[in-house]
């Protein structure tokens, strides 16, 4: 595997990056995207090796990796400490961040919970387009969370991030957790719950994220104000303790 455009993707890279990641190799969340910070990584642990680091990982470094890996445990990695590290240095400013992203069904609620975060965070900002686009948005934006928005036929809200057997963004859950307690408490007419996926827009963003899927689109509709106040509410409270799981 090498750095092409567009990227390598798949289990492989993701298993690549778990391995990488418990030796301390950080290359940034598991999102199975063989992208820069992988090269990166694999580069930094060739150079550690001994070995020409060109950023490319064969079949011999493979070989060579997993031996190593055979006696680092099963820890969390580099990664999560990193992101873990990274938002208890976070500092609770008004000029946060905040890409709200929409989906199917959800252009009213996005909008509606953009309206009230530029009270407070004059630099949020909106984003319509496919995942992947989505997440490539927020990441130019340097955004500090990006908050995706959809309506469906299911009863009941289910609020998703980011985690996969060997990865879970620390700060997502937490702001997940969050938003999932604000809106039991508003709209208690909605059953609420918190759910670790691979979703494309969770895992190519750089970000603590989040994906509100929300349902009915009647009850949504009838609820969007109070679910927009919930969720910015949650947001702030999130943004002075990130770490703090409820």
């Amino acid at each position: 595997m090498f750095l092409r455009t567009p990227n390598i993707r798949g289990d492989d890279v993701a298993e690549l990056q778990t391995q990488l990641n418990r030796l301390g190799f950080n290359c940034g969340r598991v999102d199975g995207i063989y992208g820069q910070s992988v090269v990166d990584a694999v580069s930094e642990f060739q150079r550690n090796m001994g070995i020409t680091a060109n950023g490319i990982c064969s079949p011999e470094f493979i070989e060579f990796l997993k031996q190593m890996g055979s006696q680092s445990g099963a820890g969390p990695g580099v990664a999560a400490v990193r992101e873990s590290i990274d938002l208890g240095n976070t500092d609770a400013r008004d000029d946060a961040r905040l890409v709200i992203g929409y989906f199917t069904g959800g252009t009213q609620l996005a909008h509606a919970i953009l309206r009230r975060a530029k009270q407070s965070h004059p630099l949020a900002t909106s984003v319509d387009a496919d995942a992947s686009f989505q997440a490539q948005a927020a990441n130019q934006f340097a955004a500090d969370v990006y908050i995706g928005c959809e309506v469906s036929n299911d009863d009941g809200c289910i609020i998703y991030f980011y985690e996969v057997p060997t990865f879970v963004s620390v700060g997502g859950r937490n702001l997940a957790l969050r938003v999932a307690a604000a809106i039991s408490s508003r709209v208690p007419e909605l059953s609420v719950r918190a759910i670790g996926i691979r979703h494309p827009v969770l895992r190519e963003t750089r970000m603590p994220a989040i994906l509100c899927s929300m349902g009915p689109a009647d009850m949504v509709a009838l609820t969007t104000s109070s679910l927009a106040l919930a969720i910015t509410d949650a947001f702030d409270a999130w943004r002075e303790d990130p770490l703090h799981e409820i």
